[in-house]
C-alpha cells in the first residue's frame, strides 16, 4: 500500500512523512476517523513508508519495488502484524486474529476502504458480534517480544481498536507504554470514547478527516472506470464523506435503483409509528429483527441521518440536504413532523435503541418499543 493509492488526505500524509524524516516516530499512535475514510489504508501505507529501503531522502512515498514494499503490498511481511475483531465459532471458542489471517488479507486487499459489518459478512459471522478478545493480548505480547525478522520496525496494526475488550486492553497497557525497541503500535478506530481512557492516554492521536467529494470521486474513478462522471458526482454528494456509502449509491444508480437499502424500512417505520398500527408495527419489528445486529446498527445510523436531513429541510433550506430523489420526495412530505420540539427526543430514542442492540437485547422487542415511543413524539406540534 502506497500513499499515492489513497486519494486526498494530503495534510495527514505530509505529517506522517515528516515524522519519519525528522526521526520522531511515536511508538504508539491512534488513527481516528469516521467509517469510509481510508484510515486503515493510511496506516498500512505509513508502515510501508517507514520500512521501505528503496526510498531516497525527500521521497514522499515508499518505492513500491524493494523487498519490504513487495511483501507489504501483499500483507505478508513477517514484521507486519494485524489484530482485528473476530467471532467465536464451532471450530474455536477462543479465536484470535491469526485464525482468520487468510480471509483478512483477501478482505483488506479488495479495496482501500473497509467497514466492520462488511468484514463480519466476509467471514460469515451470522448474527454474532465480534470483538478483540482477552487471549489476543497474549498473542500480541508474544509476537512483539520476538526480534525483527527483516525490517527496521516491527509494526502492530490494531483495526477497530474500540472492539478491544477490557481484559485485553488492560493486558496491553504496559506493552503500549513501554514497547520493545523499534516497535510501532498503530491503533485504527472510529469511536474514541469506546477506547479505554488508559489506552487513549498512551497513544498519539492522528485525526483522519472525512474525504472530500473530490477525493471520493477520484477513488470511485479508480474502482469504477466505466461510470458516468455525473453519476460519480451524485454518488459522492450522497455519501456524506463515506466512500463506502458512495460505492453503495453508485451501484444503486447503475442498477436504476437510487434509494438506499434502508429507505423502505425507515419510511414504513415512520408511517406505522405515526398511525400507531400495532399489528403492522409488530410485523415490521419482526423483519427488522432478522437483519442481524450489525445491519440493525447501520439502520439506526440511517434513521438518524434521515432525521437530520428532514430537520434541515423543514427548518433551514432544501439546498443543504443530501438526499436521493426518492428520499427527497418522502422528506418533503415527512419533514413538517420533524422540528425543534421533537428532533432531539427522536434522535435520543434511536440512540437508546441502538445501544440496546449493542447490549444484545432481543431485537423484536427493541424495535417494537422504539415504534411505540416515537409514535407520540411524531405528533408533537411545532413550536
Amino acid at each position: 500500500m502506497q500513499f499515492k493509492d489513497i486519494p486526498g488526505h494530503d495534510e495527514v500524509k505530509q505529517r506522517l512523512i515528516n515524522t519519519v524524516s525528522d526521526n520522531r516516530i511515536s511508538h504508539a499512535q491512534l488513527f481516528l476517523g469516521n467509517e469510509g475514510c481510508g484510515k486503515l489504508a493510511l496506516a498500512i501505507a505509513y508502515a510501508q513508508y517507514i520500512n521501505c529501503t528503496g526510498r531516497k531522502p525527500g521521497d514522499t512515498d515508499s518505492c513500491g519495488t524493494c523487498p519490504h514494499c513487495v511483501k507489504y503490498q501483499k500483507l505478508v511481511h513477517p514484521d507486519l502484524h494485524f489484530v482485528y475483531p473476530v467471532v467465536s465459532g464451532k471450530s474455536t471458542t477462543k479465536p484470535v486474529s491469526d485464525d482468520f489471517l487468510t480471509d483478512w488479507r483477501k478482505f483488506v486487499l479488495q479495496r482501500n476502504y473497509h467497514r466492520l459489518d462488511d468484514w463480519y459478512d466476509f467471514i460469515g459471522s451470522d448474527n454474532s458480534q465480534g470483538a478483540i478478545f482477552a487471549q489476543e493480548s497474549q498473542e500480541i505480547i508474544r509476537k512483539l517480544g520476538l526480534k525483527t525478522f527483516e525490517a527496521e520496525y516491527k509494526v502492530m496494526i490494531i483495526w477497530m481498536a474500540e472492539k478491544l475488550n477490557e481484559t485485553a486492553a488492560n493486558k496491553l497497557l504496559k506493552m503500549i507504554e513501554e514497547p520493545p525497541a523499534k516497535t510501532l503500535f498503530i491503533l485504527v478506530a472510529e469511536n474514541e470514547e469506546m477506547i479505554l481512557t488508559t489506552i487513549r492516554s498512551r497513544v498519539q492521536l492522528v485525526k483522519i478527516d472525512r474525504p472530500t467529494n473530490q477525493d471520493i470521486v477520484a477513488s470511485l474513478q479508480q474502482e469504477f472506470p466505466d461510470a458516468d462522471p455525473q453519476t460519480l458526482q451524485n454518488s459522492a454528494m450522497l455519501a456524506d464523506g463515506n466512500y463506502l456509502e458512495a460505492c453503495a449509491a453508485l451501484r444503486q444508480f447503475k442498477s436504476g435503483t437510487v434509494e438506499t437499502p434502508y429507505f423502505e424500512l425507515f419510511t414504513t417505520l415512520m408511517r406505522e409509528a405515526f398511525s400507531a398500527k400495532y399489528d403492522a408495527i409488530i410485523k415490521l419489528s419482526d423483519n427488522l429483527a432478522k437483519l442481524g445486529r450489525e445491519k440493525q446498527k447501520k439502520f439506526f445510523d440511517y434513521c438518524n441521518r434521515m432525521l437530520r436531513e428532514c430537520f434541515m429541510l423543514s427548518s433551514v433550506s432544501e439546498s443543504l440536504v443530501n438526499l436521493t430523489p426518492g428520499e427527497l420526495d418522502f422528506a418533503r412530505k415527512f419533514s413538517p413532523f420533524i422540528h425543534q420540539a421533537n428532533v432531539g427526543a427522536l434522535s435520543e430514542q434511536f440512540g437508546e435503541a441502538c445501544r440496546n442492540i449493542e447490549r444484545n437485547a432481543y431485537g423484536k422487542l427493541v424495535f417494537t418499543d422504539l415504534a411505540l415511543k416515537i409514535s407520540p413524539l411524531l405528533k408533537i406540534k411545532r413550536i
